[in-house]
């Protein structure tokens, strides 16, 4: 079985899921099968809750600050097991606060809005706005919903601001300087702080 949360960089992340809607030009696990102190990130069969319940409970979270949904997938691909995993965190690890590390497609995966249900737990979250325009964006991500991802990415993010949340939006230092300035424009007009990721550290 591959590792379901595994740490690094000091800190603690689940990998529940790996399915994804992107086939990122970037993305980590396109360089390496693991990261950090997993042995293996890709999982033979999508772990079940009981699975992700399990690794919990035979988890060290002592001094652990921040637990960070993201893996070798996009956790809103597995929605049901986050919300669940989120809450059950909650309730044996109040102290913890709880991240998401998205590409903000969640209602299109899941065909309704989920920005109310993911932020009742999930104290942080980061969505990957990639590239400033939606051409842009799907040439960088080659998403399955082309034209129409990153109106939805930016109506999610809005949406989770709007529920409370703590949220950033990224982007990788791949792509020009002048769409990192108009990326952060973005950002800061759906109301999310931003931040601009290292290519090399894969983060």
């Amino acid at each position: 079985m591959a590792d379901i949360i595994y740490g690094w960089y000091n800190n603690t992340y689940f990998n529940i899921t790996n399915k994804c809607p992107c086939h990122c030009a970037f993305c980590i696990r396109n360089k390496q099968d693991a990261v950090g102190d997993a042995k293996r990130l890709w999982h033979d069969e999508e772990p079940t809750f009981e699975q992700i319940k399990a690794a919990i409970d035979s988890h060290d979270f002592s001094g652990v600050k921040e637990a960070v949904f993201c893996g070798y997938g996009e956790p809103t691909n597995a929605l049901e097991n986050l919300l669940k995993t989120a809450e059950y965190m909650k309730q044996k690890h109040p102290a913890v606060r709880l991240r998401i590390n998205t590409n903000g497609l969640s209602d299109l995966i899941n065909g309704r809005p989920t920005a109310k249900e993911i932020c009742r737990n999930i104290d942080v979250v980061s969505v990957s706005l990639n590239d400033p325009d939606s051409e842009k964006y799907d040439r960088i991500t080659k998403n399955i919903f082309p034209g129409r991802a990153f109106g939805a990415m930016l109506d999610f993010t809005r949406q989770c601001v709007e529920c409370g949340a703590q949220v950033w939006m990224t982007v990788v230092d791949v792509i020009p300087q002048e769409d990192i300035e108009k990326s952060r424009a973005i950002a800061e007009k759906c109301g999310a702080k931003f931040r601009v990721r290292s290519y090399e550290r894969g983060r």
